[in-house]
């Protein structure tokens, strides 16, 4: 495999020295390789290998996707949880033996695209794979949104915050917030209250062909933020809406290992 990008997590001397030892291991192995920095496209790349947590994949995930290339993503854990990034250090040279090899298998994931619509104007436009979040920014505060699916009303949430996770953020924020987990082979949205002053108000799982639309009705509503997989948010003006459907693309993950989901879940969870 001609060409594969390396990229790290900032400020991490771990994640470096991981990056180094397999760019090392690599280019003994007559295999070239790009060191990328944040942001950079992978265009032209066979794949692409993140080293850190999920943010770090997160990062790189968004960069393959916004090049326009379908460059598959695969991710060495040195963080803590990782959900995403499955190989362990302890494994990274087995890994990239079997991408070598070729004895690799991937997985498509869902991608969701949220828009921010002000004044009958599209503001703002991104991608996310874990999911979009909707909260106030510097003040801890309650935040109400009125929610329709397709069009239709749903529900109003009286709550910290409103998440729409994808089935493979189900074990991001999703998680934290008391939703539910959902198998990345679930097709399904997932919208899930933080904190909601309603005891009513629930998580809820959709199909992932729902248009969702957030609609913020508080008249107090000053420093709202839509935020996209933690790594991009936007500042609502009154009148905002954002909405959220699935993306035309998707994200190609790259898997080395025989973990299947229920074991990362028993392994990240900590279950018996």
């Amino acid at each position: 495999m001609p060409g594969i990008g390396l990229i790290s997590r900032e400020g991490s001397e771990p994640a470096a020295r991981a990056l180094a030892d397999a760019a090392e291991w690599l280019s003994a192995r007559g295999r070239a390789t790009t060191t990328l920095t944040h942001g950079a496209s992978p265009a032209g790349l066979d794949l692409v290998i993140a080293f850190g947590g999920d943010g770090t994949l997160l990062g790189a995930a968004h960069a393959a996707v916004a090049s326009g290339a379908d460059v598959p993503v695969m991710g060495v854990n040195l963080g803590h949880l990782g959900f995403l990034t499955e190989v362990s250090r302890a494994e990274m040279f087995d890994a990239l033996q079997a991408v070598i090899d070729g004895r690799t298998r991937t997985e498509t994931r869902l991608l969701i695209r949220g828009r921010v619509e002000r004044a009958g104007q599209i503001t703002a436009d991104r991608l996310a794979l874990n999911d979009v979040v909707l909260t106030r920014g510097s003040l801890s505060r309650m935040i109400e949104v009125d929610v329709t699916v397709d069009g239709v009303p749903v529900t109003h949430v009286k709550a910290d915050g409103v998440i729409i996770a994808t089935a493979t953020g189900s074990t991001a924020y999703n998680l934290s917030a008391g939703g539910p987990i959902v198998l990345p082979s679930v097709d399904a949205l997932v919208l899930t209250p933080i904190a909601p002053h309603t005891l009513s108000n629930r998580p809820l799982v959709l199909p992932a062909s729902a248009t969702l639309t957030l609609r913020p009705t508080d008249e107090d509503r000053a420093d709202l933020v839509a935020t996209f997989d933690g790594q991009f948010g936007v500042v609502l003006a009154p009148g905002d809406t954002v909405t959220i459907a699935r993306a035309e693309r998707h994200l190609t993950l790259l898997r080395v290992t025989t973990r299947t989901h229920f074991d990362m879940l028993r392994e990240k969870l900590r279950w018996g």
